[in-house]
């Protein structure tokens, strides 16, 4: 596990946010990669934060788990950027995405975060 993954995430939990990301970037509005799913926390815009644990060099993603936290955005840890890119409709990796506007998603958005909120505590 990366440094800078702060909590294990179920499989399950991680295919559903997948599965939010695709469904928002079918029906609503997606940010792909490190930089602007940044500029989409500290605009305090984004809805959910996907992570890839896999990311090399590690600073790419570092700060993004203790932005969230200052936010109060949920986010997840995907096990391989592989699959963060492919959710974003992209034919590579991405280090990271943030769900900007949900669109279909907004429920299982909600229950991400939910189930997110009870897994830290």
């Amino acid at each position: 596990m990366a440094s800078y993954v702060t909590f294990e995430v179920p499989e399950e939990i991680q295919n559903k946010a997948l599965e939010a990301v695709e469904a928002a970037r079918e029906t609503g509005k997606i940010k792909k990669g490190a930089n602007e799913a940044t500029k989409a926390i500290e605009r305090g815009v984004a809805q959910l934060v996907i992570i890839g644990s896999d990311v090399e060099p590690a600073e790419i993603v570092m700060h993004l788990g203790p932005l969230c936290d200052e936010k109060q955005i949920p986010y997840v840890f995907i096990k391989q950027q592989n699959d963060v890119g492919a959710a974003c409709g992209l034919e590579v990796g991405s280090a990271a995405a943030a769900i900007v506007k949900p669109g279909k998603a907004k429920d299982l958005i909600d229950s991400i975060a939910t189930q997110i909120t009870s897994l830290r505590a």
